[in-house]
């Protein structure tokens, strides 16, 4: 058995405006991936970087509907030492906003497992709100909003 955590949000745009949030790396790096960016479109079989050094394998991408990533899951030593699998789904709501739900799943049963299950889970967390402000509102709520961006370092999502 491996450890998963899953949030969820409404975005108040049509699901293929929200879509394209993710999949298009100039929006993405508007809200989410503001440290170096995101290299290039979403496009299933293919592997993109995000922030400048964290690669994103592209599994599954249906249009206004789904996208399925794997990424590295850091060991003991903070080393790649396996995959997790995030599946992110966007449902049209009758309002015309989105529910956007974000899973990821694979991590081990132990401490780092653990640990890095919750890091996780607060930066989809952040993204979906970072989502809600950038796409509703064309507002970007990540910067300066980690510790070593305020001593004018750049940042990771690893050195918040």
């Amino acid at each position: 058995m491996s450890i998963g955590i899953k949030v969820s949000g409404r975005i108040g745009r049509p699901a293929a405006e929200v879509f394209d949030a993710v999949v298009n790396p100039k929006k993405l790096s508007g809200y989410f991936t503001t440290i170096n960016g995101a290299s290039a479109p979403l496009v299933a079989g293919t592997t993109v970087t995000w922030w400048g050094s964290v690669p994103v394998e592209v599994d599954e991408v249906v249009p206004r509907k789904r996208i399925v990533l794997r990424w590295d899951a850091l060991g003991d030593d903070g080393k790649p030492a396996y995959k997790t699998l995030i599946e992110m789904d966007f449902e049209a709501l009758d309002d015309g906003g989105t529910l956007v739900t974000i899973a990821e799943s694979g991590w081990r049963e132990d401490e780092t497992g653990r640990k890095n299950s919750y890091l996780n889970c607060e930066g989809w967390s952040q993204m979906l709100a970072c989502m809600k402000a950038y796409v509703e509102y064309g507002i970007n709520l990540r910067e300066g909003y980690f510790r070593s961006e305020m001593r004018g370092e750049k940042a990771s999502p690893d050195n918040r």
